[in-house]
């Protein structure tokens, strides 16, 4: 269970120039820090390379390939799985990108929509995606909207193309487009937003599993509870963005965020465990009400949502939980909730906080406090054995945690295909640090690498 607390904020003179903390922020005394083998850190910005203001609301890869949205199919550029790409949506007009899929993968595209820094949006602004096969017969439309926070902040939108028994459409090999359209509010700003998109691969099973999902989350269970994680916080700055997502195991968390600015946290979670999240925004002076003042949302390896929630603010202590998923299961894709759905793969999944712009209006700069208390429930299990691997395998793949409920976490599902060697599993963590002219610079790379083949049950 994960719960994160956001306390009174911080007085700062000096809050005109405060500064997003950048990713993997993990400190020397933080005991998931000896598991990841990471080091202190300045709170410098994004990939620890450059500052970057808090109104930057988030981070995109420096291995972001610059691919350019087409005005129709016929000069649509090819996504390939396992790359993410950056582009941009204008305010009017739709984007076109292709997908060549076989007839066996399941394919996903996230896409992550940013109003650049200083737009105005409205709670009805958002985009939509739309995943079509070469017959212009839909396999899915998702979409996503700023709502009450009126926050500008990155929007996540998953779209899917599924090999299944249940469907006719969008079973074949060939092309595929992806759509991505502005849902535009009135009032916004009508400028152009940044675009990340970033294509994943599912492999076919070597042997079909039952399509009955094990069932819905029950929402009264202790396991769905947001107790059971308490003391102190240890300090760990949140990432900029997916591909900078700083890792948590259970435990006490401590960061600042400041209005306007979204922290990423990746949370790895195995077959059969369960993730859940509680956020509280602690008291302060009182004020006049903010709705939509801290979101905290959930997305699974994929970058595809699973569920988020947010609460209102006028300056007295709030709490809200995130509603129960179930535990990662392979046939949850087959039930009819996004929750169960989005929880049909182990591996990284993604803990997402965003901090409205109107709390720096009502209530200062900040930076204010954040509390993370993360909770993982159950004991991993082996998960199904793949024809192949996932594209790319990094976010799918779950090394063991250290102890407690999170340990040894079966990685389950990265495929007995090629490229297994072995059942050994290999963390390596580089940190780069220089310091000059009284700068501090600190970039800290994370990288998970797990190559194993598991065909008995059992955790790692």
């Amino acid at each position: 269970m994960a719960a994160v607390t956001l306390m009174g904020q911080t007085a700062s003179l000096a809050a005109e120039g405060a500064r997003a903390t950048g990713s993997y922020g993990l400190d020397a005394d933080s005991s998931a820090a000896g598991s990841y083998g990471l080091s202190d850190r300045s709170a410098v910005g994004s990939y620890g390379l450059s500052d970057r203001s808090a109104a930057e609301s988030y981070g995109f890869s420096p291995d972001d390939q610059p691919v350019d949205g087409a005005a129709g199919t016929g000069d649509a550029e090819l996504l390939v799985p396992g790359k993410t790409y950056k582009s941009s949506l204008p305010a009017d007009g739709d984007v076109y990108y292709r997908l060549d899929l076989d007839d066996t993968s399941d394919a996903y595209v996230s896409v992550t929509a940013v109003p650049r820094a200083g737009a105005t949006v409205t709670a009805s602004d958002g985009i939509r995606v739309t995943v079509q096969d070469a017959d212009s017969r839909n396999c899915s439309i998702e979409s996503d909207l700023v709502r009450a926070g009126r926050s500008p902040r990155p929007l996540v939108v998953s779209g899917t193309r599924e090999i299944s028994p249940r469907r006719t459409a969008c079973q074949d090999d060939g092309s595929y487009y992806v759509i991505v359209h502005r849902i535009a509010g009135t009032g916004g700003t009508p400028d152009d937003w940044d675009l990340e998109l970033a294509p994943f691969l599912e492999p076919r099973l070597e042997k079909a599993v039952g399509t009955t999902p094990p069932g819905s989350p029950d929402q009264d269970s202790d396991s769905a509870s947001p107790g059971g994680v308490t003391g102190a916080g240890t300090p760990r700055s949140g990432g900029a963005g997916f591909g900078s997502a700083a890792p948590v195991e259970q435990g006490v968390w401590r960061a600042d965020i400041s209005p306007g600015q979204t922290l990423f946290y990746a949370v790895p979670v195995g077959w059969g465990q369960r993730l859940g999240a509680t956020a509280e925004l602690g008291s302060t002076i009182r004020g006049a009400y903010v709705g939509g003042a801290l979101t905290m949302s959930l997305y699974n390896p994929a970058r595809g949502p699973v569920a988020d929630v947010g609460f209102g603010y006028s300056g007295g202590q709030k709490t809200v939980a995130l509603r129960p998923v179930p535990p990662v299961d392979y046939a949850n894709r087959y039930d009819s909730s996004d929750a169960v759905r989005g929880t049909r793969f182990a591996g990284s999944y993604y803990l997402v906080l965003h901090l409205s712009e109107q709390m720096g209006e009502e209530y200062g700069a900040g930076p204010f406090g954040v509390t993370l208390r993360v909770r993982v429930d159950g004991s991993a299990e082996a998960g199904p054995a793949y024809d192949g691997r996932f594209q790319p395998p990094g976010p799918f793949e779950v090394a063991a945690q250290g102890q407690g409920p999170g340990a040894g976490v079966a990685g389950g599902g990265d495929g007995g295909g090629a490229g297994a060697a072995g059942g050994d599993e290999v963390m390596t963590v580089v940190a780069v640090a220089g310091i000059g002219g009284g700068t501090v610079l600190l970039g800290v790379l994370g990288v998970w690498t797990m190559v194993a083949r598991r065909r008995a049950r059992g955790a790692v």
